[in-house]
């Protein structure tokens, strides 16, 4: 059995880890690594490796100026159900709590829709619907009630 290792990027390389998984999750805003490196700076950002393979990503934004917590945890669909989403959410739940979160929320791409039974199942209810300039598929904006 192959045990899931989770790492803070802490250089380029695993930083790109963390880019090509979001970008696979998130074909509609594709980061460069100058991007990722930004969030990094603002962000809690994860990476989940299985062996040397990076399989998922996490980012929890930490709450600010009134608006929530954001907790985004992303797995490759060759991955899933595997319980690998569900120790990332935990981990980033874990984090914005000690960030001082209150409410909590999450975005997922509505294409997504493994990611979105997932956040509903873990008790998240959706809140808005929104499409960025240029994009056809909508972000959907959903909350953790406390």
């Amino acid at each position: 059995m192959h045990s899931l290792r989770v790492e803070q990027p802490d250089d380029d390389r695993r930083l790109e880890d963390w880019r090509q998984v979001h970008n696979a999750i998130i074909p509609t805003h594709p980061l460069t690594l100058d991007e990722v490196r930004e969030r990094a700076g603002r962000n809690h950002l994860e990476v989940a490796y299985l062996d040397d393979v990076a399989v998922g990503c996490s980012t929890v934004r930490p709450p600010s100026g009134g608006e929530p917590a954001v907790v985004i945890a992303r797995v490759l669909p060759d991955y899933r159900r595997r319980g690998f989403g569900a120790e990332l959410y935990a981990r980033g739940l874990e984090r914005a709590r000690a960030l001082g979160a209150g409410p909590v929320g999450t975005i997922i791409l509505a294409s997504n829709v493994d990611g979105l039974r997932f956040a509903v199942a873990n008790g998240f209810v959706e809140v808005e619907r929104y499409v960025l300039p240029g994009d056809t598929i909508p972000y959907v904006t959903l909350t953790l009630p406390a």
